[in-house]
């Protein structure tokens, strides 16, 4: 299992658009990937998880990930997020 620590700074947070692309993001591993918010954790596989946590510009959220693509996967995520969801 493999956690790391990012500060979502896109306009609108992980909201509608944004949102779909981390969805369409994480479905591309195998490995079990947790969105935590303030101790909440959803399924970074689903859409209405995601948006119940209303992670807004500026939120640090914590991406835990486990399984067989586990580092791929952290990366993956988290880079999405780093790069403002290629908007």
């Amino acid at each position: 299992m493999v956690s790391k620590n990012v500060v979502v700074l896109n306009q609108v947070g992980l909201h509608s658009k944004p949102a779909t692309f981390f969805i369409q993001k994480a479905n591309e591993y195998k490995s079990t990937i947790l969105v935590e918010r303030q101790e909440r954790r959803v399924n970074a596989k689903s859409l209405l998880g995601v948006l119940s946590l209303g992670v807004l510009k500026g939120t640090e959220i914590k991406i835990i990930v486990d399984g067989p693509d586990e580092q791929e996967a952290l990366e993956g995520v988290c880079n999405l997020i780093k790069n403002n969801f290629y908007e």
